[in-house]
């Protein structure tokens, strides 16, 4: 979710010093984040007074990473408090803030950061996810267009844009983004999944599964262990009536996830079409335990 945690030398600094920010650097690395976490913390009482914020910001980091969010968010607040004009840490507490469900102060730790340093991308990025999940979609579009014109090749932004405008019910403009983002990802970014999971999802909505199978399957090639790249791939094979084709992805998604509701109703029901009763009343018993508030489907 973040870029890797903050790495500075320490020179002509004590010994102790030096080993435990080592020590904590190698464990965050290992993504052993509560050690790493530990290790700054006996680091900011060894080392010397000047190097504080930088790491008391490294010991945030490890705390975000841990899902030590109430100890994150103080942490990063304690950062801007020795060094106001400490960006990352304004963007690092909004993130933490966010997890927490605190949006309005979320927010409120993007917009500081983005007082001191207007253009920057990672900011812009990050408060206009925060405007999408919480269904704020035109500020949300006016955050992925900043982090545009500062980067036109953002593939990110335009995918996010493609979201935002679908939200919006602005096809038109939701195209133009998602194809945008594909232009960019298809050879210059192999890994990225959502480009093609997106617009597959968009074309699912509108009932084109034709179109919406090519590019799920693309998604779930580039990340085999993305659950809902198998479910939209399974989806788009039981629009197209193709039922035994789609149990493999359908089986797969709730392998890979198996608190996902949606697969395991569309899992159920593709099964009962198939005449398998029994494996179908499996899957809708799961449903049934995993979704209990009978929350809607997509």
């Amino acid at each position: 979710m973040w870029a890797g945690i903050i790495l500075f030398g320490l020179l002509q600094e004590p010994e102790r010093c030096g080993a435990l920010v080592d020590q904590a650097r190698t464990n965050y690395e290992n993504r052993e984040y509560v050690r790493a976490a530990l290790d700054f913390e006996a680091a900011l009482s060894a080392c010397p007074g000047g190097n504080r914020a930088r790491l008391l910001l490294a010991y945030g980091q490890c705390q975000l990473m841990a899902q030590q969010l109430e100890q994150a968010a103080a942490t990063f607040q304690q950062v801007t408090k020795l060094d106001p004009r400490n960006v990352e840490a304004r963007k690092l507490a909004g993130d933490a803030l966010y997890l927490l469900g605190r949006d309005s102060e979320a927010v409120a730790s993007m917009k500081s950061a983005l007082e001191i340093d207007p253009l920057n991308e990672t900011v812009h990025y990050a408060l206009g996810r925060i405007y999408y999940q919480s269904n704020q979609f035109p500020e949300a579009v006016e955050q992925f267009g900043a982090v545009l014109a500062a980067n036109p090749k953002s593939y990110r932004a335009h995918d996010n844009l493609g979201l935002c405008y679908d939200a919006l019910h602005e096809d038109a403009l939701a195209l133009k983004h998602f194809f945008a983002a594909l232009d960019l990802v298809i050879k210059d970014h192999p890994d990225y999944d959502w480009a093609h999971a997106n617009l597959a999802d968009f074309f699912l909505k509108r009932n084109q599964p034709e179109k919406a199978f090519q590019l799920a399957a693309e998604a779930a090639r580039r990340n085999p262990a993305s659950a809902r790249d198998c479910f939209l791939t399974g989806k788009a094979l039981t629009m197209l009536g193709k039922d035994e084709l789609s149990l493999r992805w359908l089986r797969r998604a709730v392998e890979l996830d198996s608190q996902y509701a949606t697969a395991h109703y569309l899992l159920a029901q593709t099964l009962r079409r198939l005449g398998k009763k029994e494996e179908a009343a499996r899957e809708l018993e799961i449903f049934q335990k995993v979704n209990p508030k009978g929350k809607a489907l997509r």
